[in-house]
């Protein structure tokens, strides 16, 4: 099983190749570029980690903002300063996902509420324990993944492997530092230190240490292991709810490959004729 992290891979490589540019986004580049990627990597694992395919997308109105509503709350700030037209670019997105979708022999996954985390931590705890599952993405959430039999990550960004020793010691300290990323302070900071630009109450290095050795009930006072549970239900990703959980394999288990022919009649109608000579990757 191999499974894209779709809006992650995407973007990164859009980012990439645009770099600074404010050049407007054209949907048949992205097109290309996103099948290209899909193909590249296919070709490079499907004899150990296929035949089957799964895209796994982000999708809208995030569970995780249900409970902590400043989770990724500064994303669209700094997207709105990096200067470039970033409701083209999902509109792209979005349009491609579908095509994909509808065209493709591939499974494609989005669930409203859900992101591409909880999909392919879903599939991990369901399937890895029968087959061998590779995770395209450079996320670091999914390191705690490799906690699970036969899973492993490669990060297209990096162009190598992610390999983590210790998933639930990494975990761990994860929970404890927070991810400044999604807007998840460190167990000693506030809900709001991010969006409030407030400078975090720092953790040494010894303190992590020592507390990765200990249950949280042992070194936290009431606030800290609140701050602790908060953290938790954002960044573990086997707390993704268990209606959500179900969903997602629902749709997982029902959703409909389309044949290489009507793959190969998508592509000659959008004139992807490089893509079409190496059709046989796919």
């Amino acid at each position: 099983m191999i499974i894209f992290d779709y809006n992650q891979v995407a973007i990164s490589n859009l980012m990439e190749q645009i770099g600074n540019s404010k050049t407007a986004v054209e949907e048949g580049l992205v097109r290309h570029m996103i099948l290209n990627t899909i193909r590249t990597y296919v070709k490079k694992f499907k004899a150990n980690y296929g035949p089957e395919v799964i895209i796994a997308c982000d999708n809208k109105n995030y569970w995780r903002r249900e409970i902590f509503p400043y989770y990724k709350a500064s994303r669209k700030k700094a997207r709105e300063a990096s200067g470039h037209d970033w409701s083209t670019i999902f509109d792209c997105l979005n349009k491609i996902r579908d095509e994909l979708r509808e065209y493709s022999p591939y499974k494609v996954v989005t669930i409203e509420t859900c992101e591409a985390d909880d999909i392919i931590a879903t599939l991990v705890q369901k399937y890895s324990a029968t087959q061998k599952i590779m995770i395209l993405s450079s996320d670091k959430d999914f390191a705690q993944l490799q906690r699970y039999p036969n899973v492993e990550q490669y990060s297209p960004i990096l162009k190598k492997f992610i390999n983590e020793p210790l998933p639930m010691a990494q975990l761990k300290q994860m929970v404890i530092r927070g991810d400044k990323g999604d807007g998840i302070p460190n167990i000693l900071s506030a809900d709001d230190c991010f969006v409030a630009s407030v400078r975090q109450k720092p953790i040494t290095e010894a303190k992590i240490i020592k507390w990765l050795n200990q249950k949280p009930e042992d070194f936290c006072n009431e606030e800290m292991l609140r701050n602790y549970r908060r953290n938790e239900m954002m960044i573990d990703l086997t707390k993704v709810p268990q209606n959500l959980a179900t969903e997602i394999l629902h749709t997982y288990e029902n959703a409909v490959c389309k044949t290489k022919q009507q793959f190969m009649n998508y592509m000659i109608a959008n004139r992807l004729k490089n893509l079409i000579e190496v059709m046989d990757d796919f």
